[in-house]
């Protein structure tokens, strides 16, 4: 993968949407993981639809559970070492 987006706040919605549509027109491989009250970004439609495009998309467990208890996921659910794991993956890591 040549870029990991590491999303933790919900102000990266404005960075995230114009770098993965520049990933897409591109055909740059990339992948996200949501940590921290970065999750909340999940419920909107926009990034739903950029999420579309990327490789693999994996959200903290915990932080799901705490900054959205009671609300279904919609990508999949791992933890830290997940995260570990898709930062050894990409060539390049962008934090918002």
């Amino acid at each position: 993968m040549k870029i990991l987006f590491i999303i933790s706040t919900p102000g990266g919605t404005s960075i995230l949407l114009p770098l993965a549509a520049a990933c897409r027109r591109k055909g740059v491989e990339w992948g996200a993981f949501f940590t921290n009250d970065g999750v909340r970004l999940l419920a909107s439609d926009d990034v739903a639809d950029a999420l579309r495009c990327a490789r693999k998309v994996v959200v903290c467990e915990h932080s799901w559970a705490r900054f959205m208890a009671g609300e279904s996921c919609p990508q999949t659910l791992g933890s830290q070492t997940q995260n570990s794991i898709l930062v050894g993956e990409a060539d390049h890591v962008i934090s918002l």
